[in-house]
């Protein structure tokens, strides 16, 4: 438990929760354990905010039943919320170079997903209109093969106007540049008046990586990647042994 007398000495006003392999366990639920220790925090006057690489529609309910939470970031930062699940912050993703996106996956043939404002797109519900005709926020990866992995891997990561990241070994997520969940959380931050050294982050992939490292706590899961628990001041169990417990434990 490397880092916990750091952690327990940090004045923590708000916990940024990852979802997927970090709040959820492997069945997609929230364990009684977290949904505890996240009600024990916010009765302790601290803000639990979800930060994750889903969209909206794929995490309000989770959202409401954890209970009230002055914001939401979803889509890596890529769109932020309210407690009225109002947006309040968007960032789009330019459709040119979406174009270009489109076109590796044509010419690799692999798995993709996206998320749009009118709504999500893939591999089995492909989209049915110009890429011009949609307004994009992430487009996505999913590639089992390393080494067509890595050469779409290389492209992306030499173009300056994305953002790569993961949220999984084998997938790819493509942002903005500049939009991840720690510029979004800045943004949060900003809103509620205080600093990123109250922030404790938990997370376990690369989209995770910057808020872990840019937060005044970084927390990784212990199914976290390997790059990430390298980055973060503590590693806490896994998703299925209740490890976000563990870390809001460790900050009560």
């Amino acid at each position: 438990m490397r880092g916990r007398e750091t952690i327990m000495k940090k004045d923590i006003k708000l916990i940024a929760l990852d979802m997927d392999g970090t709040l959820l366990n492997t069945e997609e639920e929230v364990s009684e354990e977290n949904f505890k220790a996240i009600q024990k925090a916010k009765e302790k006057g601290i803000h639990v905010v979800l930060s994750t690489g889903r969209s909206l529609d794929r995490c309000r309910e989770i959202a409401e039943s954890l209970g009230r939470s002055s914001f939401i970031v979803t889509i890596n930062g890529g769109e932020i919320y309210n407690h009225q699940f109002e947006l309040v912050d968007q960032t789009l993703l330019d459709s040119k170079l979406v174009e270009r996106l489109w076109e590796l996956r044509q010419e690799h043939e692999v798995h993709y997903w996206s998320t749009t404002v009118q709504g999500q797109f893939n591999s089995t519900q492909n989209f049915d209109k110009e890429v011009s005709d949609y307004d994009w926020l992430k487009f996505g990866f999913d590639i089992e093969d390393d080494e067509i992995r890595k050469v779409i891997l290389d492209e992306l990561l030499n173009n300056e106007a994305l953002e790569i990241s993961n949220s999984s070994p084998t997938n790819i997520e493509v942002n903005p540049a500049g939009v991840n969940k720690a510029a979004a959380l800045l943004k949060v931050c900003e809103r509620l008046d205080m600093k990123m050294e109250n922030v404790m982050a938990v997370g376990d992939s690369l989209n995770d990586l910057a808020m872990i490292k840019e937060a005044g706590i970084g927390v990784a899961m212990g199914n976290a990647q390997e790059d990430v628990k390298k980055a973060a001041a503590w590693v806490t169990n896994t998703n299925d042994e209740s490890g976000v417990a563990k870390a809001i434990e460790i900050v009560l």
